[in-house]
């Protein structure tokens, strides 16, 4: 009985089958017999023994039945007409054809004349069919040859066991494996969800499934599947509200628990929604929440009955069975669009991020080409955001950042597009009619004045500006690119003249930012190619007269313009970060230089470097220090390191206890330009250094002007009380000296001693000293 064969069947060569089922069965019941009339006499004569064995023929577990050579049945016990069924219980005389749809009756009667033809029986044939009812059923046939005492083949028997719940069990959990491979693949819910409810419907008859999902507003549901609903009833269910009474559905949403409706057209939950399933004949509707792994509440499964009653226990099981797999999509697929999202938008704020910079802004040029349009790139920057930070905490910070990025976000018309770069950077990208400059300006200006709006944090109220650079599409670029590199240059130009500004971009900039590039590429070079030099400027001790130390100045060595003074350079190579790297050859040149010429035997002096607060701010900074005194071999106490006031007191606390790792290294440690800074009294004797440095410009018109003459003798005054050295730089005249010497000044360094020279002359100034 079968409209398809398994590939497990097997046919046998009559000189290899095995032993034929039927003839052990048949000798099995004569056995059962021939017992049964030795202990019960009544059953010992043939006719009786005939009676036994069609009673243990229609008793059987297993469909067991006898055919003639057309087909007809014979012998078809009860379990044969269970599997056919359609409440015959007495098949004798019919055939395939008067029980199976023409094709499914085909199927049977080649096989069975096959097996006539040949004498080759089918074993473990799986067979599926529709049975009279039209319920799907799945048997395991075997079918052999029946003889007569001649030998002949009169017809076939046949053992038929019913597997459908065994199928069904395996589909189920096939379809179960497929629809978890498809959430792991990642597929759309609307090809997870249709197979999912189609493979309920296989395994429970005459139901018809749905899935919806609870809105984002969580106060109605949504269709999401429905594969065998008319499309008419899915549309007029789509956003019903959730609530005590609004169907199956609605209620289970509303509840979080299964409703059970056994008759639509009783039941007072459907009152309001029945006239809505009617003309599709449903009379009962059975739904479950599908929740998270957390319990809330996602959606529902529903199976829709023509037929009124409450589902089967194992229609029940199955519905937990949906409700499970359709959580576990739904949050696969939340979690991958919070994982989208995440990855195209800022955490903080929920704007853009830069990784969708590029698009957005290829978006708007396309818009503004098709309508003859221009788009403004607005970079903007957030002044003296760093102070908020520090001063109020990073709390307090991201508080504003949201603030700030919530008010331009309001203030955005249709087109418009905010995206934060990152710290207290956003992109404002606005459409506007061509040459319109001067409406762009007015509407960037307003945003700036929101941004400009008081802001409380943590209890106190607080203004931040902002710096904005301006970009026009097309004529300050026409890529991305182009437009996000000029804003940028714009917005430098903004924070140079003052900052809380708003400056548009021009070609002088373009051409200041290539130089700045070409300068760049060409520090980089110098580093790369060993360019640099030290020159060195002796230090007097005024008691004696001698040189007793050199600052080490740096000079670039430039192939084309010759040598350069650091003032070419350095502010630049500060500018761009290289000043570390130049900084980091400058300590480790001065300490080689130092210790060559200890080992010519020449006087021992101290070497003097300036420190930028770039290589100050680095955590690996001491380390650095301590590798170019190993890789020297200079003595720690020969190298000083000049520090300026802003650097130490830009972070005074981070400062002071990394000028105490310096000092247990043994380097002495002076502040550079003093009294240009802004260090305090209760500062100052904190710090563990040695000399104070007077800045030149407090020097330059020495004795002559009376406020600098009371500046020199304030810090020297100042130095002795804390029992620091004081030297004095930019000494040029001998009136300088003097005056410099009878206040009590320690130390000089200027033209008047000696201008910064090569190693070598120093070198020769040392033998002098010496002779």
């Amino acid at each position: 009985m079968g409209k398809r064969m398994s590939r497990s069947s097997t046919q046998w060569s009559s000189e290899e089958k095995p032993a034929d089922p039927t003839s052990l069965l048949l000798a099995a019941g004569e056995r059962l017999i021939a017992e049964a009339a030795r202990r019960f006499p009544i059953a010992g004569d043939r006719h009786d023994r005939a009676y036994w064995m069609d009673a243990m023929i229609q008793e059987a577990p297993v469909g067991l039945f006898f055919k003639d050579r057309d087909g007809r049945f014979l012998i078809a016990n009860k379990a044969t007409a269970a599997h056919i069924g359609g409440g015959r219980d007495d098949l004798t005389g019919l055939t395939d054809f008067d029980l199976f749809s023409r094709e499914v009756a085909q199927v049977l009667h080649d096989c069975e004349q096959q097996i006539i033809r040949t004498g080759e029986p089918v074993l473990d044939m799986e067979e599926c069919f529709r049975d009279v009812a039209g319920r799907r059923k799945w048997v395991l046939t075997s079918k052999l040859p029946m003889r007569n005492d001649q030998g002949e083949i009169v017809g076939i028997v046949g053992i038929a066991r019913d597997i459908t719940d065994r199928k069904r069990q395996e589909g189920l959990h096939r379809g179960q494996a497929e629809i978890l491979q498809m959430i792991a693949r990642g597929e759309a819910l609307s090809q997870v969800f249709p197979a999912l409810i189609l493979l309920i419907e296989e395994q429970v008859a005459d139901v018809t499934g749905s899935i919806l999902l609870i809105d984002h507003d969580r106060q109605c549901v949504r269709h999401a599947s429905a594969p065998n609903l008319h499309p008419d009833y899915t549309r007029a269910i789509d956003g019903a509200l959730i609530g005590p009474a609004v169907g199956s559905c609605g209620t289970a949403a509303y509840r979080g628990e299964q409703v059970l409706v056994a008759d639509i057209a009783e039941d007072p939950l459907w009152a309001d929604y029945r006239h809505l399933v009617r003309p599709y004949g449903f009379r009962a509707c059975w739904s479950s929440p599908i929740r998270s792994s957390q319990g809330q509440v996602l959606g529902t499964f529903a199976l829709y009955s023509r037929t009124p009653g409450l589902p089967t226990a194992a229609c029940h099981k199955l519905l937990g069975v949906a409700t499970h797999i359709a959580g576990i999509a739904i949050e696969r697929k939340e979690s991958e669009d919070r994982i989208q999202f995440m990855a195209h938008h800022d955490a903080l704020t929920g704007l853009p991020n830069r990784g969708m910079l590029d698009e957005r802004i290829a978006t708007a040029i396309e818009i503004a080409d098709d309508e003859n349009r221009s788009v403004a790139l607005a970079f903007l920057d957030l002044d003296n955001f760093k102070l908020v930070n520090d001063s109020l905490g990073h709390k307090a910070g991201d508080t504003l950042l949201k603030t700030v990025a919530a008010r331009m976000a309001d203030g955005l018309r249709p087109g418009d597009v905010l995206v934060r770069l990152g710290g207290d950077e956003f992109v404002l990208i606005v459409s506007a009619p061509r040459r319109n400059a001067k409406g762009v300006a007015a509407r960037l200006e307003a945003v700036r004045q929101t941004i400009a709006a008081p802001v409380t944090l943590e209890g106190r109220t607080v203004q931040v500006s902002c710096s904005m650079g301006v970009a026009l599409y097309p004529e300050h670029g026409r890529t991305p690119t182009e437009l996000l590199a000029n804003a940028d240059l714009a917005m430098y130009r903004a924070k140079e003249i003052g900052r809380d500004a708003l400056h548009f971009f021009n070609n002088d900039m373009a051409v200041s930012a290539h130089e700045k590039l070409r300068q760049q590429e060409e520090l980089r070079r110098a580093i790369a190619r060993d360019e640099f030099v030290l020159h060195y400027q002796p230090q007097v001790d005024l008691r004696t007269g001698r040189i007793f130390a050199v600052e080490a100045l740096i000079r670039w060595n430039h192939p084309e313009r010759g040598l350069l003074p650091p003032g070419e350079f350095i502010r630049f190579a500060e500018e761009s970060g290289l000043i570390g790297q130049i900084g980091d050859w400058t300590l480790r040149a001065a300490c080689r230089q130092n210790k060559a010429w200890q080992d010519a035997g020449l006087p021992r002096l101290v070497v003097s470097v300036n420190v930028s607060a770039r290589q100050f701010q680095e955590i690996d900074w001491v380390e650095r220090v301590r590798s170019a005194l190993s890789d020297s071999g200079l003595d720690a106490r020969y190298l000083e390191l000049e520090l300026t006031e802003s650097l130490i007191m830009a972070d005074v606390q981070q400062a002071v206890a990394l000028m105490y790792r310096l000092e247990a290294l043994g380097v002495h440690l002076a502040i550079d330009d003093f009294g240009t800074g802004y260090s305090s009294l209760s500062a100052l004797k904190r710090f563990p250094v040695g000399r104070l440095k007077i800045d030149r410009s407090f020097v330059q018109d020495l004795p002559g002007d009376a406020d600098d003459a009371a500046i020199a003798r304030a810090v020297i005054s100042l130095a002795q009380t804390l029992q620091l050295r004081v030297i004095a730089e930019g000494v040029e005249t001998r009136e300088q000296l003097e005056f410099l010497r009878e206040a009590g000044c320690n130390e000089i360094q200027g033209f008047y001693i000696g201008k910064p020279m090569e190693a070598a002359a120093i070198e020769a100034r040392l033998n002098e000293m010496a002779a």
